[in-house]
């Protein structure tokens, strides 16, 4: 696999269960209908999830960003779709779109990355998969636990290839991690998990202003 310039990176999290006012005895809907209690909507929601996937991935903290967030059920006081634009230090861009009134899509979170030299596309709903293209080769499907996966895929890898892995065991290994920070007493790893929380509040309020202020680009440096 060449190594990619990153250039490019997108990011989809689409829900539906919001694309309708929900009824008064849904708990998980009526606290994050409430700005006051929820802070924002979907850019909080699952937005936040996106940007530090982003984030991870690329392997930098973004600079800058650009946000569009609208609330499309009348009535509701905070967001359910959110377009963000981010820029990072070495020039690559991100696109997130974080949508709670998509409808027909359950929890339609995808990934791309392209590069001047391939792409990388994995989507959650069939984690187990993850197409890599070369450009002006076929694309390449990468089976989680087959022979094309890296080591680092391979470390996290708990049953044979071929069954279905993904979900459950993803927060095995968040928690496997953790553990191994506390263990190690490696605190500049503990900071890092503090700073990728302030982060992401940071990532909201930045969203919010810009949004208010038309689109307008907000620094985060």
């Amino acid at each position: 696999m060449p190594s990619l310039i990153a250039k490019g990176d997108g990011l989809n999290y689409l829900q539906d269960w919001l694309s309708e006012a929900p009824a008064e005895d849904n708990k998980q809907a009526k606290w994050r209908m409430d700005p006051v209690l929820s802070g924002g909507g979907a850019i909080g929601d699952i937005g936040t999830h996106a940007y530090n996937l982003a984030c991870f991935v690329i392997g930098q903290r973004a600079t800058s960003l650009s946000a569009t967030l609208r609330s499309h059920v009348a009535g509701r006081s905070v967001d359910d779709d959110a377009r963000v634009t981010l820029r990072f230090d070495a020039g690559a861009w991100c696109h997130i779109w974080a949508s709670q009134v998509a409808i027909g899509n359950e929890n339609n979170l995808t990934l791309a990355v392209y590069g001047s030299e391939g792409s990388l596309r994995w989507v959650q709903e069939n984690p187990n998969v993850l197409w890599f293209s070369k450009l002006g080769q076929a694309p390449q499907m990468i089976t989680r636990g087959g022979g094309a996966a890296g080591s680092a895929a391979v470390a996290v890898t708990r049953i044979p290839a071929g069954h279905p892995e993904g979900y459950l065991e993803a927060f095995a290994t968040l928690y496997r991690e953790a553990a191994g920070v506390i263990a190690s007493q490696n605190l500049d790893g503990a900071t890092l998990g503090v700073q990728d929380g302030l982060d992401g509040v940071r990532f909201v309020d930045a969203c919010q202003r810009s949004s208010r202020d038309e689109a307008y680009w907000i620094d985060l440096r």
